[in-house]
Order: structure tokens, then sequence, then C-alpha cells
């Protein structure tokens, strides 16, 4: 009996010490990305999701950095490296958490930096993929702001540049913000972000 005991509290311990250490390196890792260290911010996430291999969130925001980063970048060599290791980082999270609003939207973004980096090559051929990610996101968690905020902002640059109306994504902009008002993560550490680009993107439309 007492060696059962003596082995429950090694392993309740053990398991305590396991998500301390997670938590300590996720914090960490928000941490560099917050100070401007994205790559070291990437692969920390990286170093937690071989740590955690049940866990898609590591890897979710590993790939989120490789895809904000992309943003803007003009070498298409290191472009193309950079979201090749998103897109693989994303199939990882994938694999974890099929179906996963969430992953959507990285997956949505990914696509959305090749079309704006070169809109005459990657727009006919990314476009109706980002269009119909998005309408997947929505058809599984419409109440999701991130889905709701990222599918507006990508109607808003699609009606700037064909020269269209860009009122009715404004007001999906609205809906957005009043979801982010109610949304609650399911952990510290699941996706919480997008509220104040929404807010940005209102005071544009205005």
């Amino acid at each position: 009996m007492q060696k059962l005991i003596i082995i429950l509290v090694v392993l309740a311990t053990s398991l305590l010490s396991a998500q301390s250490n997670y938590e300590k390196g996720m914090q960490k890792a928000f941490e560099l990305w917050g100070s401007n260290n994205p790559i070291e911010a990437a692969n920390m996430f990286e170093r937690i999701a071989n740590a955690e291999p049940d866990n898609w969130l590591p890897n979710y925001y590993a790939a989120q950095i490789n895809i904000v980063n992309s943003f803007g970048l003009s070498d298409e060599k290191q472009l193309t490296a950079q979201l090749s290791k998103a897109q693989d980082l994303i199939n990882d999270a994938t694999a974890i958490s099929k179906n996963n609003p969430e992953i959507l939207v990285l997956q949505a973004l990914l696509y959305t930096s090749w079309v704006a980096y070169d809109g005459a090559t990657y727009g006919m051929t990314m476009s109706p993929k980002v269009v119909a990610i998005y309408t997947q996101a929505e058809q599984i968690d419409p109440q999701n702001p991130r889905v709701v905020y990222c599918k507006a902002e990508w109607g808003i640059g699609g009606a700037k540049y064909f020269g269209q109306d860009t009122k009715p994504f404004c007001k999906e902009l609205e809906r957005a913000l009043e979801l982010f008002a109610n949304f609650k993560p399911e952990t510290p550490f699941h996706p919480n972000w997008g509220e104040d680009r929404t807010k940005m993107l209102l005071e544009s439309c205005k």
C-alpha cells in the first residue's frame, strides 16, 4: 500500500512538473515574441511541440510567427522557405486537431501572404482557396472572432482591388468586435489575438 502511494505521488509530481515545464516554456516563448525576438520564439515553440506531441498550440504559434513575418518580404527564396516551414507546422497542428477553425485561419493567412507578395502570379490560384477556407471555418465556428474578422479583412482587400463597396465587410468587422468582447479562450495559451487589428480596420472604414 505504501509503495502504491509512493508511486502515485511520483506520477502526480511528474505530471505537475511536465505541466509546469510546458507553461514555463510557452510563457518564455511569448515573452521572446513580445520582445521582438520572433526567430527565437518560433524555435522555442517548435521545441515545445516536440515535447508535447499531442498539443497543437506550439506548432500553431511557430507557424503563425513564420506567416506574420512573411508579409512584406521581397526575397522569393526567403519567402518560400518561411512559408514552406509554416506549412509543415500547420500540417503537424492539423494532424493533432482536425477541422480546427483557428488552424484554418492560419492556412488562409499563409495563402494570403503569397497573394500579397505577387497577386498577378498567385491571385488566381490562391484566392479561391482563401475564400473556401474562411467559408469552411465559419461553418465550423461562426462565433469565432478571428474567423469573422480575417474573412472581413480579406473581403475588404478584394473589394478595394476591384473597386467595390467595402461597407458590407465593415459591418462584419463590427460583428467581429462584438464577438471579441464575449470571447473566452479555452486556456491562457489558446489563440486570443485580433481585436486590436479589428479596431484599426474599423477606423479605416470610417
